[in-house]
């Protein structure tokens, strides 16, 4: 492998540390080693050995500073009063927008706006004042009942990236949101459920322009400069300057600009008739997005990007040695199309599976078929795009794509349809590092002249992944698990063997739901099965996910309180545990689950209490989960009317160490009478950031606080996790852990 190519990995080593390593003498140590043994190998003439440790050294270091820059940044931009943002998105009153925020040097974090006052179209400067929430993920900051004031400036580029989406607009009409994806990295718009299709055919990639959009138009520009009677020299040059304008104007995403510096690559070496390796070309192209900015080695984009070019140029290696030659051409060119195809599905599954919790089994053969519908429609949808300003030819143009669009969208969809086309997975961190193993070593085996050696490893590798999640211990200990579905509750009770109790799967929305987006990969990359699943009510924020949830993880039991409501997606429910064969069961007060030391017993609600009430909530199943000494409190969306006749019936009984507040804060719960019965040391309060119901009260975050309860909310911390040996108690939250010693009790 090229001493470049050693490089890059060296660097991505360096950067993956610097990024992970906790704060503290670790990164100094591992960075202090590197930096040492790399002087001692030049010491002793050992120069490749020595560079790439330095390379790794200097690395480690540079991601160091970029994480601790990016905290200054987080909490300059949390304390500023007001912000000045240049916008993504055009904003008017009572719509979200997306923005830079631009005050501090070398400060340009990513903010959401939800506007209350003002307007002001895309790329504008702006002058945002508002209600500052916390945020996660890549955006730093969410705005909300933000006053907007434009300024003079902003961005020429974004400007320029509006007209042209309007032009996309009226071109297209009700494809255009497919058709902004496609060519201009704007899929705001699109879909959830084309979004889904796309991705169980496997073929989502094409939906985000990467290096496939970018080669496609540097080809394009090269065919075109050859219909122009230009040299082949011009062309090239021609292809790259047209690659680098268009990755310029899409803002330098990082798989574009790793395509755009690959053809840049290629271009040079062509032009100065000197031979590249691939590999070679690769690492410069891959190394670029880094030398913008470190943080893209962690966003999946670029990942996949790189893990999808080497599966392809490994493959290409492979090919070359291994194809028959006397195969026809046509047979060889779809025997090498499908083997590629084949290779960058491997390749990219265990980042695919870590990133989107699915894996496409269809691949392979929906990328074999849609590819030439691809290069086909790709460079006549810019070409549509750059005959605008005439009119007529654009629109003639535009209407020869749309059978185009039309095959490709029938290929996702054949391929969707297909049985197992995607299978839900959520693997363990430790799983998927093996089977990240397992892929390294596949791209050995493909690249190298005696393959073997590499090819024990890799079935090594896979065999761990699948054997150890199935002698994982578990976490020892008792847990409930918070989950922050934004709007709703999840909530997940852990035995120290690891298997699950699920109570409630979060909200649903137009093609998605919180069960298959957030709650099955948070415990899929935990481990264990889930034994059984409890219902609180019927309220699409509690069982919303639910479908989902139950199709992947086919739990024993469906525990249910029985009020019938009349709902799409509670009827969905009930078919699926009926499809899958899960024993439903009513609850009852008294209902007991044995799970591995942790008991859990239902409290209400029963079924003549429910049949008198017009309001789901006050039908909520309440349950009391037990382990050693400490008592968990999980209470639903029960209101002041339950509570009241839990006290009666219970009275200090009541008690719990732990309370999950009922009703995610609001005003018509947790009354003083509850309250003084429960005596929580903590509370727990599942509510959405900036939700539109005022949750959670703050008369109710008083009377917890003057109970002497720690309260803890998923929309300030994110998901939560109170954890107990039967004796003491601890919490997880917002990357901090600290104890609380409940008293022991017989």
């Amino acid at each position: 492998m090229p001493l470049v190519a050693l490089a890059y990995l060296a660097t991505v080593a360096g950067l993956t540390a610097g990024l992970t390593l906790p704060r503290g003498a670790a990164p100094v140590v591992v960075g202090g080693g590197a930096l040492l043994l790399g002087v001692a190998a030049l010491v002793r003439r050992r120069h490749a050995a020595g560079g790439l440790l330095l390379v790794l050294a200097a690395a480690l270091g540079i991601a160091r500073v970029h994480r601790e820059r990016e905290a200054a940044c987080r909490a300059r931009v949390a304390a500023s009063p007001a912000w000045r943002v240049i916008l993504a998105d055009a904003v008017r009153p009572g719509a979200r927008s997306r923005g830079r925020w631009v005050d501090a040097p070398r400060c340009a974090l990513d903010v959401s706006i939800g506007v209350a006052h003002g307007s002001a179209p895309a790329g504008a400067l702006v002058l945002v004042a508002g209600e500052a929430l916390p945020a996660g993920g890549s955006v730093a900051l969410r705005i909300v009942g933000a006053r907007v004031r434009e300024l003079p400036g902003g961005s020429r580029r974004l400007r320029l990236h509006a007209r042209v989406r309007a032009t996309v607009d009226a071109l297209y009409g009700d494809r255009a949101p497919l058709v902004a994806a496609l060519t201009i990295a704007d899929d705001d718009d699109l879909d959830r459920a084309v979004r889904d299709r796309y991705a169980d055919a496997g073929l989502v990639h094409a939906l985000s322009v990467s290096g496939l959009h970018v080669g496609i138009l540097a080809v394009a520009i090269e065919l075109l400069a050859g219909l122009l009677r230009c040299s082949r020299r011009v062309g090239r040059i021609a292809g790259a300057v047209g690659a680098a304008i268009y990755v310029l104007f899409l803002g330098l995403p990082a798989p574009a600009l790793r395509a755009g510096a690959m053809l840049a690559a290629v271009a040079a070496s062509r032009l100065l008739q000197r031979p590249t390796s691939p590999w070679a070309v690769l690492a410069l192209g891959a190394a670029a997005p880094l030398l913008a900015d470190a943080g893209a080695i962690a966003r999946p984009g670029y990942q996949l990007s790189v893990a999808g070019v080497a599966a392809l140029v490994a493959c290409g290696t492979l090919l070359r040695r291994r194809l028959p030659r006397h195969w026809p051409r046509p047979v060889r060119v779809v025997a090498a199309s499908l083997a590629a195809s084949t290779a960058a599905t491997l390749v990219t599954a265990p980042l695919v599976a870590w990133h989107f919790g699915r894996l496409s089994l269809a691949a392979p053969l929906t990328n074999l078929a849609a590819a030439p519908v691809v290069a086909v429609l790709q460079p006549t949808l810019f070409l549509s795009l750059a005959l605008a300003p005439l009119g007529a030819p654009a629109r003639l143009v535009a209407d020869a794509a749309r059978p185009m669009l039309a095959a490709l969208d029938a290929v996702a969809s054949a391929g969707a349809a297909l049985p197992m086309a995607a299978v839900s997975v959520g693997p363990t961190l430790g799983t998927a590092l093996c089977c990240g193993a397992a892929v390294a070593a596949l791209l050995v085996a493909m690249a190298a002249h005696f393959p073997m050696r590499a090819l024990l490893a890799a079935a090594a590798s896979l065999a761990v992944a699948v054997w150890a999640p199935l002698a994982a211990p578990g976490p020892g200990r008792m847990e409930l698990h918070v989950i922050d579905v934004g709007q709703g509750d999840a909530l997940a009770l852990r035995s120290p063997r690891g298997r699950w109790v699920v109570v409630d799967a979060g909200r649903i929305w137009s093609g998605g739901d919180a069960g298959r987006r957030t709650v099955l990969p948070y415990l899929r990359r935990r481990g264990g099965a889930v034994v059984a699943f409890v219902l609180s009510h019927p309220h699409a924020d509690h069982v919303g996910g639910a479908a989902s949830l139950l199709a992947a993880t086919h739990p024993r039991e469906f525990w249910d309180p029985g009020y019938a409501e009349p709902t799409s997606v509670y009827r969905h429910t009930l078919d699926e545990a009926a499809r899958d064969g899960v024993r439903w069961q009513r609850v009852h007060p008294g209902d007991s689950l044995l799970v591995d030391g942790l008991v859990i017993t239902a409290l209400a609600p029963d079924s003549a209490w429910a049949a008198s009430l017009r309001d789901a909530n006050s039908a909520s199943t309440v349950l009391l989960a037990r382990y050693g000494a400490v008592r968990f409190l999980l209470t639903g969306d029960a209101e002041a009317p339950e509570e009241a006749l839990l006290v009666g019936r219970l009275g200090a009984a009541l008690h719990a160490d732990v309370l999950k507040v009922a009703h995610h804060g609001s005003s018509t719960s947790t009354t003083p009478a509850f309250l003084a019965a429960v005596r929580p040391r903590v509370a727990v309060v599942s509510v959405g950031a900036g939700n539109m119901y005022g949750h959670p009260s703050p008369d109710v975050m008083a009377r917890l606080l003057a109970a002497g309860a720690q309260v803890l909310r998923t929309d300030q911390l994110g998901s939560v996790v109170v954890w107990t040996d039967g004796e003491e108690l601890g919490v997880d939250a917002a990357g901090e852990r600290w104890r609380l010693r409940a008293p022991s009790r017989p």
